[in-house]
């Protein structure tokens, strides 16, 4: 039996996953999902009813974050996955909508039951981040010359 790739490791994860081909796929069928489970009405209420270039955001999104080439970089520039849901009221509801969303997703493929640990335990980093625990604030310091950004962390939930 084939040992598991070291995922996380350089590509080994997108390999793993496919490719592109096999991460559009997983989108596709992540949204599929989303679209047609009444579960996941509120989170899919989020996206337009035309989710094609939500897709594609998402796809080009993993294919960079399992460490393939930075697609959705090369087409939509940086990203902050905090800042770009930070108009989203993300509960811990929303954020185990998405997870699980995103697991039956994962079951559909063809993938080793270690990718799919890793993915969720990966991913889970990230949906924590949107939940919306803490806000990140810039704020320029006039009182520090030699620091001219300050990072604050708010916490807008108990």
């Amino acid at each position: 039996m084939a040992e598991d790739p070291q995922f996380g490791i350089g590509d080994a994860t997108f390999q793993a996953a496919g490719g592109e081909a096999g991460i559009c796929a997983l989108v596709d069928t992540f949204y599929d999902i989303m679209s047609s489970d009444l579960q996941y009405r509120t989170i899919r209420s989020w996206h337009p009813d035309d989710n094609r270039v939500s897709r594609d955001k998402l796809a080009r999104f993993l294919c960079g974050w399992m460490g393939g080439p930075r697609r959705y970089t090369e087409k939509y520039g940086p990203i902050s996955i905090p800042r770009v849901h930070a108009h989203l009221d993300v509960t811990e509801k929303e954020r185990d909508d998405w997870l699980g969303c995103m697991a039956k997703a994962l079951a559909k493929q063809a993938y080793s039951p270690s990718l799919i640990a890793y993915l969720l335990e990966q991913l889970a980093v990230p949906a924590e981040a949107v939940r919306g625990l803490w806000s990140v604030v810039w704020r320029r310091d006039p009182d520090t010359p030699h620091s001219s950004w300050i990072l604050f962390e708010l916490a807008l939930a108990p």
